[in-house]
C-alpha cells in the first residue's frame, strides 16, 4: 500500500505546485460579481438568512445550495480575498485527482494505468477553466461528490457480487447521499447512474480477480438499484428547468434546431481534438451563426468510427466500450442541445466527461506495455503486448512521461492567462473570433479601470459585432449615460427594448436616464413596468422612491423605500437612501431620527465603516436624534476616510461637522440633487 499512497501524495502536490500562481489572481468580471463579489447575502458569510436564501433562490439562474454555502464559508473564512478562493479551488481539484486514482484502483486493481489516468485528468490545460474560474467551485465540487459516490457505489457492488443484490448496504445510501450533494453543487452529474451502469457492466466483465456470478435477472436488478438514483435526476432536472426558464435558457426561435444539432456534433468533435492538441483554450467560444456541413460530417465520421470501434472490442477490452461511452453520455447534458447561453462549448464542461476518454485511452495503451498490465491480462487480438524491456515498453513510458509534462507545460501557460479580467478576455479575443460576449467583459473590466474610451471601443465593436445582442446595447447606454451623452444613451436602451422588452434591467436603466432629464413620467412608466417583471426586486421601488425625492415628493418616496425593504431588507442602496430621507429632509412628517439610526447602522455593518457617504448619512441620523457628539466622531471617521484615499473635496462634509459642533442637525433639499455615484 506505500506505494499507491506515495503516488497519491505526489499527485496532489505536483497539481498544487502547478495551481499555486493561482494564489495571486484576482477575480474577474463574468459570473464572479454574482456568486461573490456583489452579492451580499454570500458575502456575509454563512447565517440563517443565507441558508435559507441558498435553498429557496434560483439566483444565477442556478439552483445549487451546497456551492452558495461553499462560497459563503469562503467569504467568512476569507472575506474578499481572490487568492484564498482560488487556493480552495485548486484544494478540491487535487484531492479530485486522488479520488479518481483511488476509483481506478479499487475497480481494476492496477497502479499505473489508474495513476496516469489521475494525472491526465489533473494536468491537462482542459481543467484550468474549471480550477481558476472562482464561479467554477460548483464544478470542482460536484465532482469530488460525484467521485465519492461512484468510490461508495464500487464499495456497494464489491459487497453485493451475488446474484441477490442488496441495495439497502450503507455503501448504497452513502452512495446516494453524495449523488443528491452533487447534485445540490452542479446538475451536471445528472448522467452518473448511468456511468454505475457502466462500472457494473466493467466489473462483469471480469476487470477485478474475482468474477460475479451473473444471473438472468443480475441487470434488471442493477437497473432497479439505480431507482432512486434516477429519481433525484428527475427532481435535479425540474429544478434546473425552473431555474433557467427564464433567463439562461435561448429560445429555438434563436438558436434553430438544426444549428443546435450541428454544432453539438462539431463540439464534440472539438473536445477530442483539444485534448489531443489543447491550443487556443478560451473562456468562452462564441456559437456561429452557420456551421460548415464538412466540419459535421467530419465530427459524425470520427464520433460514428470511434463507437464502432468501442462496440467491436467490448468483448476483450471492455475499458474502450465503458471509457467512450462515459465520455459521450456525460457531454449529453451540456452538449447544446438545450442551449444555455452563448457558447457552442467550454472547457469547463469537459471535467466529469474526460475521465472516461482517458480510461479508454491509457488502458488500451496498457494492454501493450506488460509494465502496465496486470498478470493475466487478456491479450489483445490486433497485436501481442510489449514484451518488458522491449523499445515498445520503454517508448510507451517515455511517451506518457512526455506527454505528462507537455499538460503541465501547458496549463501553466493557460492558467496566466486567468490572472485577471483583461487578460482574460484579450487572450479570448485573440484566439476566437466574432466574439461580442468577450468584448463586452473586456470593456468592463477596461470601464473598471477607468479606461473609457478604450471601454467604449469594446462595446461599440460587440454592439457592431452582433446589434441584437441586449447587453451591448445596455452597456453602451450606460457608458455614455454615465459621460453626459443621456439622450444619446436613450437611443441604445430603445434598441435594447426592441430587442427584449421583458428585460427589468433595461426598463431601470431606462427609467433612470430619464430621470436624469427630468421626464419623471416617462421614467415611472418603465420603472412599474420592471415591478412587474420582477415584483421580487427591490430596485424598482428604490429608483422610484429616489425619483420621487428628485421631485419634492419624500412622502411618497418612503412608501417605495419601505416597500423595497419588504423585499429585501438587506439591500443597501435602500437602507442608505431611506436612512438618509430620514435624518435630513426638510419635510418634519417625513423625519424620524431613531429610525434613521437604525438603518444607518445596518448599512455601515454591511459595508464595514469603509464608505464615506454612508457614515456621513450615518452622522446625518445621529445628529437629528440629539446625538451630536457620535454624530460628529462619526463624520470625522468619513473626513478620514476620503483623506487616506486621497480626496479632498470635503467641504460640504467639514461645513456639517460646524452645525454638529453647534448641535445643529443638518438638512438637505433632495429635488434636482444631482446623483452620488456608486449609491
Amino acid at each position: 500500500m506505500a506505494r499507491p499512497r506515495i503516488i497519491g501524495l505526489l499527485l496532489a502536490l505536483i497539481t498544487l505546485v502547478v495551481y499555486l500562481p493561482a494564489g495571486r489572481h484576482d477575480f474577474i468580471v463574468f459570473d464572479d460579481p454574482e456568486y461573490v463579489t456583489e452579492n451580499r447575502i454570500v458575502q456575509q458569510g454563512i447565517t440563517l438568512n443565507g441558508v435559507s436564501w441558498a435553498f429557496t433562490s434560483f439566483h444565477a439562474s442556478n439552483w445549487h445550495p451546497v456551492t452558495w454555502l461553499s462560497h459563503m464559508l469562503d467569504c467568512g473564512l476569507f472575506g474578499l480575498n481572490p487568492g484564498a478562493q482560488h487556493i480552495v479551488n485548486a484544494l478540491i481539484h487535487a484531492i479530485n485527482a486522488v479520488l479518481v486514482l483511488v476509483l481506478l484502483l479499487q475497480l481494476t486493481g492496477r497502479l499505473w494505468p489508474a495513476a496516469i489516468v489521475a494525472a491526465l485528468f489533473a494536468w491537462h490545460p482542459l481543467r484550468v477553466e474549471s480550477v481558476a474560474w472562482i464561479s467554477e467551485r460548483k464544478d470542482v465540487l460536484s465532482m469530488f461528490f460525484g467521485l465519492l459516490c461512484l468510490l461508495a457505489y464500487t464499495k456497494h457492488a464489491k459487497e453485493s457480487r451475488t446474484s441477490e443484490l442488496r441495495p439497502q448496504t450503507p455503501a448504497y445510501w452513502l452512495a446516494l447521499l453524495f449523488f443528491a450533494l452533487g447534485l445540490m453543487a452542479k446538475p451536471m452529474l445528472v448522467t452518473l447512474p448511468s456511468v454505475m451502469l457502466l462500472l457494473d457492466w466493467w466489473l462483469l466483465k471480469g476487470v477485478t480477480r474475482d468474477e460475479w456470478q451473473v444471473t438472468g435477472s443480475t441487470w434488471r436488478r442493477l437497473v432497479l438499484e439505480k431507482t432512486p438514483f434516477f429519481l433525484l435526476v428527475v427532481v435535479s432536472c425540474v429544478l434546473t428547468v425552473l431555474a433557467q426558464r427564464t433567463e439562461a435558457v435561448v429560445a429555438l426561435e434563436h438558436v434553430p434546431l438544426d444549428l443546435r444539432l450541428k454544432n453539438a456534433a462539431v463540439a464534440c468533435g472539438s473536445y477530442l481534438l483539444k485534448t489531443i492538441w489543447p491550443m487556443h483554450l478560451a473562456v468562452l467560444y462564441p456559437l456561429p451563426r452557420q456551421i460548415e456541413l464538412v466540419k459535421v460530417v467530419a465530427a459524425l465520421v470520427v464520433i460514428a468510427g470511434l463507437t464502432v470501434v468501442a462496440w467491436h472490442w467490448r468483448k476483450a477490452k471492455p475499458h474502450l466500450l465503458v471509457g467512450w461511452l462515459w465520455f459521450i453520455g456525460t457531454l449529453v447534458p451540456v452538449i447544446g442541445i438545450v442551449q444555455v447561453g452563448g457558447q457552442a462549448m467550454a472547457d469547463r464542461y469537459t471535467y466529469l466527461p474526460h475521465i472516461g476518454l482517458f480510461i479508454a485511452i491509457v488502458y488500451e495503451l496498457a494492454v501493450w506495455s506488460p509494465g502496465f498490465s496486470r498478470k493475466g491480462e487478456r491479450k489483445s487480438k490486433i497485436a501481442g503486448p510489449a514484451k518488458a524491456g522491449t523499445p515498445t515498453g520503454r517508448a510507451l513510458a517515455v511517451v506518457a512521461g512526455a506527454i505528462a509534462l507537455a499538460c503541465l507545460v501547458a496549463t501553466i501557460r493557460q492558467l496566466s492567462y486567468w490572472k485577471d479580467s483583461e487578460t482574460l478576455f484579450a487572450h479570448t479575443l485573440a484566439v476566437t473570433r466574432d466574439n461580442p460576449i468577450a468584448h463586452i467583459n473586456l470593456g468592463v473590466a477596461l470601464e473598471q479601470q477607468g479606461r473609457i474610451a478604450d471601454a467604449r471601443t469594446q462595446y461599440e465593436a460587440a454592439a457592431k459585432l452582433d446589434p441584437n445582442r441586449v447587453q451591448a446595447q445596455v452597456n453602451l447606454a450606460n457608458m455614455l449615460d454615465a459621460t453626459g451623452e443621456t439622450e444619446r444613451a436613450l437611443e441604445h436602451y430603445r434598441m435594447a427594448l426592441q430587442l427584449n422588452r421583458n428585460s427589468p434591467l433595461v426598463h431601470l436603466n431606462f427609467g433612470s436616464a430619464l430621470v436624469k432629464l427630468g421626464r419623471f413620467d416617462e421614467a415611472k412608466q418603465h420603472y412599474d413596468e420592471a415591478k412587474r417583471l420582477a415584483p421580487n426586486d427591490p430596485r424598482a421601488f428604490y429608483l422610484m422612491g429616489k425619483s420621487l425625492l428628485r421631485q419634492g415628493r419624500s412622502q411618497e418616496a418612503v412608501v417605495e423605500f419601505k416597500e423595497a425593504l419588504r423585499i429585501d431588507p438587506n439591500h443597501l442602496q435602500t437602507l442608505v437612501w431611506f436612512a438618509r430621507t430620514r435624518a435630513v429632509d426638510f419635510d418634519p412628517q417625513v423625519r424620524q431620527g431613531s429610525d434613521a439610526v437604525k438603518l444607518a447602522k445596518q448599512a455601515v455593518e454591511m459595508t464595514g465603516e469603509g464608505d464615506p457617504f454612508i457614515l456621513d448619512t450615518l452622522a446625518a441620523a445621529l445628529a437629528e436624534s440629539g446625538r451630536f457628539v457620535e454624530a460628529e466622531q462619526t463624520l470625522q471617521r468619513a473626513l478620514q476616510l476620503l483623506s487616506d484615499a486621497g480626496d479632498t473635496n470635503t467641504t460640504a462634509l467639514t461645513t456639517r461637522l460646524q452645525l454638529y459642533r453647534l448641535k445643529q442637525p443638518y438638512r438637505e433639499s433632495f429635488t434636482n440633487a444631482v446623483e452620488t455615484s456608486g449609491q
